[in-house]
């Protein structure tokens, strides 16, 4: 029997998260070293959830690559999200600021938007996945 030419993808093996029909590709650029964790936190469509305490939808760590880290997320459904990373490089899970509560490790976001002036809008971060295997590139930008 031949398969059909509409055959829904196989989700890579190392994808992370709450398995689904629908997973991203995220390949983050820059990484400065190899030490700790790439953490990548998703964001549903709600601006009023996006970077608060306990507004994301889940929080996922891969071991960080020196250069360039690629990381699989499970999404819930197709639909449209944000995704905030940064590099925990010391480990300790948590994003690490300075004493005057600007970051103090790397950092990034979906559609890698200015971020000189502070963080940037919700709309900018904005990501639609309409299918199951979409890739996208965030680069990180260290204090």
């Amino acid at each position: 029997m031949a398969a059909s030419a509409h055959a829904q993808p196989l989700a890579p093996a190392d994808c992370v998260g709450t398995p689904s029909a629908v997973w991203l590709r995220v390949t983050v650029d820059e990484v400065r070293s190899g030490n700790g964790l790439i953490a990548l936190t998703l964001y549903a469509d709600d601006r009023s959830r996006f970077l608060v305490k306990r507004g994301s939808l889940a929080v996922m760590r891969v071991p960080a690559r020196p250069g360039t880290t690629e990381a699989c997320i499970f999404l819930p459904a197709a639909g449209i999200y944000a995704v905030a990373i940064y590099h925990d490089e010391d480990g300790n899970q948590k994003f690490n600021r300075s004493g005057l509560g600007f970051p103090a490790e790397g950092f990034g976001f979906t559609n890698n938007p200015a971020t000189l002036a502070g963080l940037p809008n919700f709309s900018s971060v904005r990501l639609r996945v309409t299918q199951a295997d979409l890739h996208t590139r965030i680069r990180l930008r260290y204090p």
